[in-house]
């Protein structure tokens, strides 16, 4: 894998992307906010009802910082709740998803470490509506869901 290269200083305002980048994926907006070698980063809006069902990242530490909201989260066996403020660390190799199971939209920032390919990821799954695609594309990209139904209440 090339690397990517090394964190540019800066500052991405609230709502906005590096370059002008979003994301749209199965209703979530996503903001590009940081990419280098050694993390990637987004801003999230999840409507209600949105979710990213359980999955696995083999080679990265996930993080979410919630901003607003109220995130249902499924993580290494257990059902745990995030509300604004809150730290969510995911280690590496450990089943998680998200779910705003609210009636207000949810906002937070994720980030990823290292970076390895959640950009490109990104950039194969922006306006794709087909969910078996979504799947199918994140296994390239070293992001691996598990199946539908394996996971109570997901």
């Amino acid at each position: 894998m090339s690397e990517i290269g090394p964190l540019p200083a800066g500052i991405t305002r609230a709502g906005e992307g590096v370059d002008g980048t979003v994301w749209n994926v199965l209703g979530h907006t996503y903001w590009f906010k940081a990419n280098c070698d050694s993390a990637f980063s987004f801003e999230t809006l999840d409507p209600p009802g949105t979710f990213v069902p359980p999955h696995i990242h083999p080679t990265q530490d996930e993080f979410i910082y919630v901003l607003e909201g109220v995130f249902d989260l499924y993580l290494d066996g257990q059902w745990l709740q995030a509300k604004a403020g809150d730290l969510v660390c995911m280690p590496k190799g450990k089943p998680h998803g998200y779910y705003n199971r609210t009636d207000k939209p949810n906002r937070a920032i994720f980030w990823v470490s290292p970076a390895r390919k959640l950009k490109e990821l990104f950039d194969l799954l922006h306006d794709l509506q087909d969910p078996e695609e979504v799947v199918r594309r994140s296994a390239t990209c070293e992001v691996d869901f598990l199946p539908p139904g394996s996971v109570p209440g997901a």
